[in-house]
């Protein structure tokens, strides 16, 4: 039901595991005119903010210093976003900042800043878009906000962007020309973000602008396409900046050994990218490290091969210095592949063959291929893998001749079981303590009910549940927590409690608010806070009432000896 990491493709694991409820009974609450965004993009709003398009009730002010006012998208805006941040509303939950800022610091160039605020409600990373500014631009490319409006619609159907992942654009022409495809979406490792914004204590990704020969690239192997534009960038490990209007680095897929592993048709499968999955060589000793709590996705992808290939794509490695590139002639007659390295330390992508011939002479063979290194083994050995990886056994594969006795002329390939993955939810904090969650698994909620006041101006939100403990190691005769059920009846009653206090939070600036529960046989209890501070009594009051009977009927069911502790996320928006 849910997982605790990510990963790219369309049936592999994504950061946060979603709850997506598609009842038949909710009608969500329409973004107000959505489909017809022009109105709003053309509406710039100095100092601060570009309403909405007109609509029957006034937006409601969701800072007391935020101003709203009508303009028109010409030169003189363009001038004052070169001085100032400008917030821009494209509904009444969702809002992108936007400046023309400087990169002097590490490339020379002006960018278009675009920062999404309200993402995060509909159980989406924020986005932040850096669109290479062009000299004597007149106007703000407003094409930005039609897709931003189209990845808040995507995440509240419940597809909602990841790291690795991409949105495409719906329309003919984008930012001006009809090449650009959309976006494909990174985590920034060490790239220099001085100047930029950001949000605010959520998590958010930067989108990179594609060009449409790309697209294939960009869903079934984006690592692949991500480093080759920070080579032809010279930018390690990739570029933040979209350059508009420029070539593709790819063009007609032609001969490559990733059709082998992907379907570039019918994009129905690709190869199997590995959350935390790190491949490191140096020298003759290449290391593969797996983290124990990736094993079903191995198996999964170990069941899904051929018996005679076994392929898995690696992640971007902070740990090492260099990569390798695959780069193809895009102006030769047969659009062949080569292989560029810069310090040959890191692999992206590792292949197992076990087509070698026993007459060969050799235990296995290694070859560079492209931009991974292609293991060929004997049969028996590719059986062996896969047998110690089903057992969570670490494996070494030894290439060279088969009485080789000098240990220069042998290279080995080390299969490791490493520590957990915990590399998600970095940087985010708990609005109940301020506590770290970086390493927390946690699970976004789409499309769940929604709870109005009685004035019709405000709902509350469940939008996410942090799992800080469960119940994994109970006893196998008893039946595991669901942990949907579970989060669903305490969202149903904290929501219930706070509804009628929507309006106080809000002055209060409790827009995030956090529920932690504990639910053991001997301690049950709860804590709720907004900002780092407790909540005050007149809501703890409520939450007594509504919330402590709720935690001890869940406990009433035998759940083990183990505590389960869940922290659940509400968000308060304008209805």
């Amino acid at each position: 039901m849910f997982c605790d990491g990510i990963a790219p493709g369309s049936d592999l694991t994504i950061l946060d595991q979603d709850f997506n409820y598609n009842s038949a009974s909710k009608t969500p609450k329409p973004v107000e005119k959505a489909e017809q965004p022009k109105k709003t993009e053309e509406k710039i709003a100095p100092p601060v903010a570009l309403p909405a398009p007109k609509i029957s009730r006034s937006l409601p002010k969701i800072d007391d210093n935020l101003v709203y006012s009508d303009c028109s998208n010409t030169q003189s805006v363009v001038e004052v976003l070169k001085t100032e941040v400008l917030t821009f509303a494209i509904n009444q939950n969702l809002f992108v900042r936007v400046r023309v800022i400087n990169m002097s610091c590490c490339i020379n160039k002006y960018a278009w800043c675009f920062c999404s605020e309200g993402l995060i409600n509909v159980g989406c990373d924020e986005v932040v878009y850096l669109i290479e500014y062009i000299d004597e631009e007149s106007f703000v490319p407003k094409d930005v906000f039609f897709h931003i409006q189209n990845v808040y619609l995507d995440a509240v159907k419940g597809t909602a962007v990841n790291e690795l992942g991409i949105s495409l654009h719906n329309t003919f022409n984008f930012l001006d020309s009809r090449n650009h495809a959309g976006f494909v979406y990174i985590k920034p490792s060490f790239q220099c973000l001085e100047n930029v914004l950001v949000p605010k204590n959520e998590p958010y990704l930067i989108g990179i602008l594609i060009h449409r020969w790309e697209t294939p690239w960009a869903k079934l192997f984006p690592l692949r396409l991500i480093l080759r534009l920070g080579a032809d960038y010279r930018y390690y490990p990739s570029p933040l900046i979209s350059t508009r209007h420029r070539d593709s680095v790819f063009v007609e897929i032609g001969h490559t050994i990733i059709n082998l592993l992907a379907d570039f048709r019918n994009f129905t499968y690709t190869l199997p990218q590995i959350r935390g999955l790190y491949i490191h060589m140096e020298g003759k000793k290449t290391t593969i490290t797996i983290p124990k709590n990736r094993y079903d996705l191995v198996i999964k992808s170990i069941n899904n091969t051929s018996e005679h290939i076994l392929a898995f794509a690696g992640n971007f490695s902070p740990a090492a210095d260099s990569h390798l590139v695959c780069i193809q002639d895009t102006q030769g007659p047969q659009n062949n592949y080569s292989t560029h390295a810069i310090n040959i330390h890191n692999m992206p992508r590792k292949v197992f063959n076990g087509s070698l011939k026993s007459s060969s002479g050799l235990t296995a063979k290694s070859n560079i291929v492209e931009d991974g290194l292609m293991i060929q083994i004997r049969p028996e050995s590719m059986e062996k893998i896969r047998d110690d990886l089903r057992k969570l056994k670490n494996h070494t594969v030894s290439c060279g001749l088969v009485n080789a006795t000098n240990s220069d002329d042998i290279e080995t390939v080390n299969i490791v079981w490493g520590e957990n993955d915990c590399d998600f939810n970095v940087g985010v904090k708990s609005p109940v303590d301020l506590a770290d969650m970086h390493g927390v698994p946690s699970i976004r909620v789409h499309n769940g009910k929604d709870y109005f006041c009685s004035n019709g101006s405000r709902l509350i939100r469940w939008t996410e549940v942090f799992i800080l403990q469960s119940d994994e190691e109970n006893p196998r005769n008893q039946d595991p927590l669901d942990v949907s059920k579970v989060s669903e009846s305490v969202s149903k009653a904290c929501c219930t409690a706070l509804l009628k206090y929507l309006d106080l939070l809000v002055a209060n600036n409790c827009q995030k608010i956090g529920v932690r529960a504990t639910l053991h046989v001997e301690n049950v209890s709860y804590s709720a806070g907004s900002n780092g501070v407790k909540l005050a009594p007149i809501y703890m009051r409520s939450l007594d009432n509504e919330l402590i009977p709720v935690l001890h009927g869940i406990t009433s069911n035998n759940l083990g000896n183990n505590a389960i502790v869940l922290e659940l996320i509400f968000r308060i928006l304008n209805a």
